[in-house]
């Protein structure tokens, strides 16, 4: 994983730390930091972790899944597969004698929609 390397070595050069001293602090060696930095071989997820532990950086921005150093907020939205064992469900939930029933059946099945 190319981009993995790329931003281990751009943290440890931003700071002005040696390979030797990162594997020092690791508890590795200095080969080893040089290998993932040059896409030699993946790091560790321990490895992973400390880094961003240690340069307060995200693993989405380890992984390049972001520009961000702190990483991406996502905003909790599961995926509500539209069938029509739910549609039944919202259907038994309500009483049709009410007159909000309607109004709240049709929300919920768009808020379904939304996310299917």
């Amino acid at each position: 994983m190319q981009i993995v390397g790329q931003r281990l070595r751009g943290l440890r050069e931003g700071l002005r730390l040696s390979q030797a001293k990162i594997a020092k602090l690791i508890g590795g060696t200095q080969s080893s930091i040089q290998r993932y930095e040059n896409d030699g071989c993946d790091p560790p997820f321990t490895t992973l972790i400390w880094y961003a532990d240690y340069f307060d950086v995200s693993l989405d921005y380890l992984f390049g899944r972001t520009d961000k150093p702190q990483g991406q907020l996502y905003e909790f939205k599961p995926k509500i597969e539209s069938n029509d064992e739910m549609k039944l469900f919202i259907d038994m939930c309500f009483d049709p004698k009410s007159p909000m029933s309607g109004k709240l059946k049709d929300t919920l099945l768009q808020m379904m929609k939304g996310n299917a």
